[in-house]
C-alpha cells in the first residue's frame, strides 16, 4: 500500500466533516474591501490559524498596513530531506453586492442540487475558501494517518488578495528568508470541466488605473458657459475614445514592445482543448466576439495584452436632470498584461499616452495601482511533471495546460521576490460565478481538490529534491 492510498480513505470517511468546516469558515463575512468588515476579516484569517495550530503547524497571524498576513510551518518528518513547500492562498472575499440577486443570504452557506451533485452556495465558496480549504484538508489528513506531513511545508494565506494585494509585496521582501521554498503551489484558479484536470501556466498580470480631468474651477450652468468652455466629461471621453485602434490593439506607447508570440504548439494544444467560442459567449449573454483582430478568444484571454474600461463618471448622476457642466470626469480602467510586460513601463506609456492629449485648460491626474506582472511557469519544470501525476492520479486522466486570463496578484511577487515558481492547480469550473451572486462551489470539485492536493503532494515527495 502506498503512503497515498490511506490519505485518499481518511479522506473519504472525514469527508461531511470537511464541508462542515467549509460551511464554518464561509460563515465568516470577510471583506477585505470594506473597513466595516476589519474584525471580521481577521476573525476569519484567525479561524485558519486555529485550523492549522490543531493539525501541527506553527501558525500566527502578522500585521501588516492593511488585513494581517498568515504564516504558518510545519517541519515534516525532521529528517531536512525533500522538498520544501510554500501554499499560497487567501482567506478574504469579495462584497457580495448586489444583495438583491442572491438567492440565499451570501454568508448563510446552502448546499443544493445542481447538475453535478451537492453544491455548495456562498460568497468565497470558491474564491478562495473552498480551494483553500481542499489545501488544509488533504495536510489534516496526512497528518491523522501518518503523524507528520512527508516534508517541510510553510503557509502564507493573506487577507488582501480581493484588493490587490497591497501589503504582499512589503511583507514578501521582509521576510524573504522565512519564505523561501523550492516551489509554491496555488489553488485559485479552475480545472478545464469538472472531469478534465488543468494546470495554468500563464496567469496575466495587471496594472489598474484611475484618471480624472480636471477643468473649470467649478461646476458651470451649460447653457451659459456651454460650447465656450473645456468640458471635462467630453473631452475625457474623446480621449478614451482613442485608446484601442480600429483593430483592437491598444494604443499606450510602448504596449506591445515586450510581447511575445504564443510558440505554435502551444496553439495547436490549445485547438485541442474543444474550445466552442460561442458557448463561452453565450455564458455571458452574448454572440459575438471581439478585441485584437486576428486572434481567437483563447489567444485574447491567455496570451495577450488588454485594455479595458471599468467606471467612468463625472457630473450629476442623479435622477433627472441638473444641465451643468462638470469641473472634472473620472474612469478607471485595467490592463492585464502577459509575460515579459513591466508593469511599471506600462504605467508610463499610460502617463504619456493621456499627456499627451491634454486639452487646453485642462489638468490630468492619476491614481494607480504598483500593478503585478504576469507569470509563465515552464513546461518543463520538474514540479510541474509531478502536479500532472498526482492530477492524473485522481481524474484517471492527463491534466491539460492552460492560461488563465485574470490575475492573482501576489503570484507574480513570489516570482519576482522569491524567485520561485507557483504550480497553479484550481478546482473551481467556468460557471462558479466568482465575484457574483450565488457564488457556489461543486462537493465534487471540493473532494477532487483534497484527494489531488494529497496525491500531489505524494508525487513531489518522491522527486526528493533538496530544499534551499
Amino acid at each position: 500500500m502506498s503512503l497515498l492510498d490511506p490519505v485518499l480513505a481518511r479522506l473519504d470517511v472525514d469527508f461531511p466533516a470537511a464541508v462542515g468546516r467549509l460551511e464554518e469558515l464561509l460563515r465568516i463575512p470577510s471583506i477585505s474591501t470594506d473597513p466595516a468588515f476589519k474584525a471580521e476579516t481577521r476573525r476569519a484569517g484567525q479561524w485558519v490559524v486555529d485550523q492549522l495550530v490543531a493539525i501541527g503547524f506553527e501558525a500566527s497571524l502578522r500585521d501588516t498596513p492593511g488585513h494581517p498576513m498568515l504564516v504558518a510551518h510545519h517541519p515534516g518528518p525532521g529528517t531536512g530531506a525533500g522538498p520544501h513547500l510554500l501554499y499560497y492562498g487567501h482567506y478574504d472575499v469579495q462584497p457580495p453586492d448586489p444583495l438583491d440577486l442572491w438567492r440565499a443570504r451570501p454568508f448563510e452557506p446552502q448546499i443544493v442540487d445542481g447538475p453535478h451533485g451537492k453544491r455548495v452556495v456562498a460568497r468565497g465558496a470558491v474564491d478562495n475558501k473552498g480551494q483553500l480549504m481542499a489545501i488544509v484538508e488533504a495536510l489534516r489528513a496526512w497528518v491523522a494517518v501518518h503523524g507528520t506531513l512527508p516534508c517541510q511545508i510553510t503557509m502564507l494565506i493573506e487577507g488582501e488578495e480581493e484588493t490587490g494585494s497591497p501589503s504582499f509585496a512589503g511583507f514578501v521582501r521582509a521576510n524573504r528568508d522565512e519564505l523561501l521554498a523550492d516551489v509554491c503551489i496555488v489553488s485559485d484558479t479552475n480545472s478545464w470541466t469538472i472531469d478534465q484536470p488543468a494546470i495554468t501556466t500563464m496567469l496575466r498580470g495587471i496594472v489598474s488605473v484611475e484618471v480624472t480631468l480636471h477643468g473649470p474651477s467649478h461646476d458651470l450652468h451649460s447653457g451659459m458657459y456651454g460650447g465656450a468652455v473645456l468640458n471635462p466629461i467630453n473631452a475625457l471621453t474623446r480621449v478614451l475614445g482613442q485608446i484601442h485602434d480600429d483593430q483592437g490593439r491598444v494604443r499606450f506607447p510602448a504596449f506591445y514592445d515586450d510581447v511575445r508570440e504564443p510558440h505554435p504548439d502551444e496553439l495547436a494544444a490549445w485547438n485541442r482543448l474543444g474550445f466552442s467560442e460561442q458557448e463561452f459567449l453565450a455564458g455571458a449573454g452574448l454572440k459575438t466576439p471581439t478585441g485584437e483582430a486576428g486572434r481567437s478568444v483563447l489567444e485574447r484571454i491567455w496570451s495577450r495584452p488588454t485594455c479595458d474600461l471599468n467606471g467612468i463618471w463625472g457630473g450629476y448622476t442623479g435622477a433627472g436632470f441638473k444641465t451643468v457642466i462638470a469641473s472634472h470626469a473620472s474612469a478607471k480602467f485595467s490592463c492585464r498584461l502577459v509575460a515579459g510586460q513591466d508593469p511599471k513601463k506600462i504605467l508610463a506609456g499610460i502617463r504619456a499616452f493621456f499627456e499627451a492629449r491634454t486639452p487646453a485648460d485642462g489638468r490630468w491626474a492619476f491614481e494607480t495601482s504598483g500593478g503585478s506582472p504576469a507569470v509563465r511557469v515552464p513546461a518543463e519544470s520538474a514540479f510541474l511533471g509531478a502536479a500532472r501525476r498526482g492530477l492524473a492520479d485522481i481524474y484517471g486522466r492527463d491534466a491539460v495546460l492552460i492560461g488563465c486570463g485574470g490575475a492573482v496578484p501576489a503570484v507574480g511577487m513570489i516570482q519576482q521576490y522569491l524567485g520561485m515558481d507557483s504550480l497553479l492547480v484550481g478546482f473551481g469550473l467556468e460557471d462558479d460565478l466568482i465575484h457574483s451572486p450565488n457564488e457556489k462551489f461543486e462537493l465534487r470539485c471540493y473532494e477532487n481538490g483534497m484527494k489531488s492536493h494529497a496525491a500531489i503532494l505524494a508525487r513531489i515527495v518522491e522527486l526528493n529534491t533538496t530544499s534551499k
